[in-house]
């Protein structure tokens, strides 16, 4: 009799592990997530500008701050001590602390649609957002996202696959920030989903502009980041930190900042767990993050669409694989622009 319980319970997590083992990667990237749509809008005047990712029906929300230096809207709301549960929207915006003016944009849009918390007397938007600084890419600080661009992408998004590269947010995103100025390379936004035959879905959207080099786990080699002094290849923050070196980024003008979002049904106190999570891919794939001049935050989405059982721990790594992937997919992604050769410009460095 033990031995048939024992099988019994063998075959049923040897079955749950094989409906894990099979994920797929999604090509749609965060939209894979039923109830999420992405929009972008890059302003044309300079490289820079927003990205708007709405969840229209609500979805539970937490929020995970590690950099030193973040700009962030509404972040304290979701502190599971908070009352607010869901949000219908987060943005993601380049244009420093003036960014943050986008979000209005985006409240606009879902007043219109009479979609917001119900306080009795007005629905009103619960719109966190976060901002990268790019105002010294192109030349012109003072054209920088405001509620025009969050409107303008909100009215643009859909579930459709999303746009990697150089938009929204990741317009004028850089990395490589901790070398000598003029040895940078640029950044953008990716994104990357894992989709699972029991139905779960994980994914994450990021745009890097970070201080430090974007490594890809998969091999551990440097795809984008700090230039050697001739400019034509990658000098390796790891290498440079060994031989002596000291890093001396510029102070708050970097900042990786993203959105993790999973079908899953999960509380507030799990949201949060699984930002928290999420900042382990962040941690993977850019050397070094975290950093006094760099303000990441990751906010993590539940749409609760997905009524299977959740694994946390799971779900949290997902998310961090999910995060890294997408870090990765950036700068692949992006196109070079005066100043900032992209990954394809360059030879990989040495390994």
């Amino acid at each position: 009799m033990k031995a048939i319980r024992l099988g019994v319970i063998l075959g049923v997590l040897l079955s749950w592990m094989g409906a894990l083992a099979w994920g797929q990667n999604s090509s749609k990237g965060l939209t894979a997530v039923d109830g999420i749509k992405v929009g972008h809008h890059t302003l044309s005047e300079r490289p820079t500008g927003c990205t708007v990712v709405l969840a229209e029906a609500g979805a539970v929300a937490g929020v995970d701050v590690r950099g030193s230096s973040p700009g962030t809207r509404e972040t304290d709301l979701l502190d599971p001590v908070n009352t607010i549960e869901q949000v219908h929207a987060i943005v993601l915006s380049g244009g420093s602390a003036f960014g943050l003016d986008a979000a209005s944009g985006v409240v606009r849009y879902l007043e219109e649609r009479g979609i917001g918390f119900d306080t009795g007397i007005a629905k009103v938007p619960i719109v966190p957002a976060a901002i990268l600084f790019d105002l010294r890419v192109g030349d012109r600080p003072e054209i920088r996202p405001g509620p025009d661009c969050g409107y303008k992408a909100a009215i643009g998004a859909s579930d459709g696959p999303v746009a990697e590269g150089n938009v929204g947010a990741g317009a004028g995103a850089t990395v490589g920030k901790v070398g000598e100025r003029g040895r940078a390379m640029k950044g953008g936004v990716g994104t990357a989903a894992f989709a699972y035959p029991n139905g779960l879905v994980v994914a994450a959207l990021v745009a890097v502009n970070a201080a430090g080099d974007v490594i890809d786990p998969a091999t551990g080699r440097v795809i984008a980041g700090v230039r050697t002094e001739d400019g034509k290849g990658l000098a390796d923050v790891r290498k440079l930190l060994r031989s002596g070196a000291t890093l001396q980024p510029a102070a708050a003008q970097h900042t990786t900042i993203g959105v993790v979002a999973t079908n899953a049904r999960l509380t507030k106190v799990q949201a949060t767990k699984v930002a928290q999570m999420a900042h382990d891919g962040l941690a993977r794939a850019i050397n070094p993050a975290h950093t006094p001049g760099d303000g990441d935050v990751l906010f993590a989405l539940a749409t609760g669409t997905w009524d299977g059982e959740v694994n946390l721990t799971t779900l949290g790594a997902l998310a961090a694989e999910a995060t890294a992937d997408a870090i990765v997919r950036s700068v692949r992604a992006a196109k070079g622009i005066p100043g900032y050769p992209s990954a394809s410009d360059l030879a990989p460095a040495p390994q």
